[in-house]
């Protein structure tokens, strides 16, 4: 009972401790009457804590992400109808307006606000509240049973039981489901030993730019068994490694990539550097996590089988449907979820039951000659290239396709970037190149409004700020 289970960068946690701090924060929140609890904070023992105590009383956990602008954070209290929100004093320093008191939860000084709670209805026994990133300042309250996200996590740990993972290094923000279901609590669930530092220590400044240095060293210092990455973290990664002739540390056994599009050739760059990198694919209105590449069990280009708690196949158009730990429904709409639910991602299911993504429904461009592109196809071409960070394509009535491109390193000369966009062409049909290109007006991340949390982009509000590149507008084409 005693074991070390907890390592928040500061102290080590055993069980008994652990479970003593979230009894007494549990017993807190009782007495103050809290029925919805936002939270506000970076990585660590408090934030889990505070977590698992609002599981155990029935309460709302609504984990605010670090990157909302005002306007989001703003827009989720409310809409929630937040009646407590426990934040770090940095955090609590940008709301002076609010009726903070001081608080501990465990052994974390921390700000506390009592809020009047007019929220939207939800559907019965929500257990958390994640929200969608938008560009704008209202994001949808997508609403979680505990149930569900316990069969993603439990689901997690059985595929992963044959690995022997004892140690879980938490690298993306709490807040970010994918790692709070299928990493934090998939972790915790399993018994083993869950090491959550700050962020900055893992190489995060501020939410928009990530030193993969910094991380790297962290990697070394804590010997993680497994991870979970978003896939410019491991392009990063990846060119880190080649450039210092170092590889990935030999006790790393699982990391886990998803979020986004990753692609064949990043899997097997990172892969023959010794880092165990498989590709998944998961889904908020499914908890997280749906399907995943394993150890001996991998597809080169897919994002795995489904994993035990999840059920998936492919509608009459192409779109890929999920069931099996589907969300209540969203916040401020009594329309529950269907048994299967349309994922809105195009793909096949190939006869060993791996699933192949093809890209979003909404974002399947049609050229001005009349040809159906996935976005998502000709960007992992890009992406694939080893100095393109990030890459994001449009072309929608146009008759040729353009990209905004973010290099591995800010420095990096044009001719570097065009010699790599050459190189992705060569790979693809004329209809689905790319006849020019612009670097991005500012960093892809979700403070930026270029990209959601699991760092997919944010496509129109990457178009709003390059769309000077449109070569010529729909309106304007004639037969």
């Amino acid at each position: 009972m005693n074991g070390i289970v907890l390592h928040d960068g500061q102290r080590a946690w055993s069980a008994g401790e652990l479970s003593t701090a979230v009894r007494a924060t549990q017993l807190a929140l009782r007495y103050t009457g809290t029925r919805v609890l936002a939270t506000l904070l970076d990585n660590g023992a408090a934030v889990t804590v505070l977590d698992e105590a609002a599981a155990g009383a029935g309460i709302v956990h609504v984990p605010l992400p670090p990157f909302f602008t005002p306007d989001q954070i703003r827009h989720a209290l409310h809409t929630a109808g937040v009646d407590t929100l426990v934040a770090a004093p940095a955090a609590a320093a940008a709301w002076p307006i609010l009726p903070w008191q001081d608080i501990e939860v465990a052994g974390q000084s921390l700000n506390v606000a009592r809020l009047p709670a007019h929220g939207l209805s939800m559907p019965a026994g929500t257990a958390k509240i994640t929200y969608t990133s938008g560009s704008t300042g209202a994001p949808k309250g997508v609403c979680l049973r505990l149930a569900a996200m316990e069969r993603v996590a439990d689901g997690v740990v059985q595929a992963l039981g044959p690995l022997g993972i004892t140690r879980h290094l938490s690298v993306l923000p709490f807040a970010v489901l994918l790692e709070n279901v299928a990493g934090q609590m998939a972790a915790r669930r399993q018994g083993a030993l869950l090491i959550t530092p700050p962020l900055a220590e893992l190489g995060w400044q501020g939410s928009s730019q990530f030193d993969v240095a910094t991380f790297h060293a962290a990697v070394l210092r804590h010997a993680p068994d497994s991870m979970i990455l978003l896939p410019q973290m491991l392009r990063a990664w990846v060119g880190l490694l080649r450039q210092t002739g170092q590889r990935a540390p030999a006790g790393l056994k699982f990391v886990a990539v998803g979020g986004a599009a990753v692609g064949a050739p990043l899997i097997a760059a990172a892969q023959a550097l010794g880092i165990p990198a498989y590709e998944g694919y998961g889904l908020s209105e499914g908890a997280s996590v749906q399907t995943l590449n394993l150890p001996g069990a991998q597809q080169p280009g897919s994002v795995g089988r489904p994993l035990p708690h999840a059920r998936l196949r492919v509608a009459a158009d192409g779109e890929i449907e999920v069931a099996g730990s589907l969300f209540a429904g969203y916040l401020g709409d009594a329309t529950p979820a269907p048994e299967w639910w349309p994922s809105g991602d195009l793909g096949h299911i190939d006869a060993n039951g791996h699933v192949h993504i093809q890209g979003r429904k909404k974002n399947l461009l049609i050229s001005a000659y009349g040809r159906n592109i996935s976005p998502e196809w000709v960007e992992t071409a890009l992406g694939s290239q080893p100095v393109v960070r990030q890459a994001v394509v449009f072309g929608d009535g146009e008759p040729s396709l353009w990209a905004v491109l973010w290099p591995l390193q800010d420095n990096l000369p044009d001719a570097a970037l065009q010699a790599a966009v050459d190189a992705a062409n060569a790979a693809l049909p004329d209809y689905a190149r790319v006849a020019r290109w612009t670097r991005g007006r500012g960093a892809f991340s979700a403070q930026t409004g270029y990209a959601t949390a699991n760092g997919r982009p944010q496509r129109a509000a990457i178009l709003h700020a390059h769309g000077d590149m449109r070569a010529l507008h729909p309106e304007t084409l004639t037969s």
